[in-house]
């Protein structure tokens, strides 16, 4: 995939049909120290430790509609092909939690994308789950929460239109303020 965004909307969406209530996803760009860390973390129904132990085979996958599962496996060699690493962690009926480090400036590190177009993605499903979105560039952050906004919004839904516009602008316009 071109952008690590991407990949990170191919798993939350893999959290979603694990029937996760609440998604954490963490970017932290440390570039100081040359370190990129992308942590995607749910409460969905997690992994046996039989599955846990064949899910980055790109022929594995739960899905019906097709034979492969290329998420996980991807994410993992965009990891390791830029000197970093991946791991999963999950248990059954308690979640799952994806680590995937790079080095900040391998030449093959694909850049993290538009993270603002990923969440308003995501957001505009119909499925019900909360998600909590943090992005760090060395010492600053950003913190964006459904739970949040669903407070200041009252009736109105997340995934109405103009309220998706509005978060992927926000979040995007957040994200550039932590690079000055």
């Amino acid at each position: 995939m071109k952008e690590l965004s991407l990949h990170i909307l191919d798993l939350v969406e893999n959290s979603i049909r694990a029937k996760a209530k609440l998604i954490n996803i963490f970017i932290n760009e440390d570039i100081m120290n040359n370190f990129l860390e992308i942590i995607i973390e749910d409460d969905g129904n997690g992994m046996d430790e039989e599955f846990l132990s064949i899910v980055d085979n790109p022929f594995t996958t739960t899905r019906k509609t097709r034979n492969v599962g290329l998420g996980l496996p991807l994410l993992k060699a965009a990891a390791i092909r830029t000197d970093g690493d991946f791991q999963i962690i999950s248990e059954k009926e308690k979640g799952t939690k994806i680590v995937a480090t790079f080095k900040y400036d391998h030449i093959d590190r694909a850049p993290i994308g538009n993270m603002g177009s990923t969440i308003a993605t995501l957001l505009s499903r119909v499925e019900k789950f909360d998600l909590v979105y943090i992005h760090q560039i060395n010492n600053k952050r950003f913190t964006f929460s459904t739970t949040e906004v669903k407070e200041f919004l009252g009736e109105v839904s997340l995934n109405t239109p103009e309220v998706v516009l509005w978060i992927q602008d926000y979040i995007n316009d957040n994200i550039s303020t932590l690079c000055k």
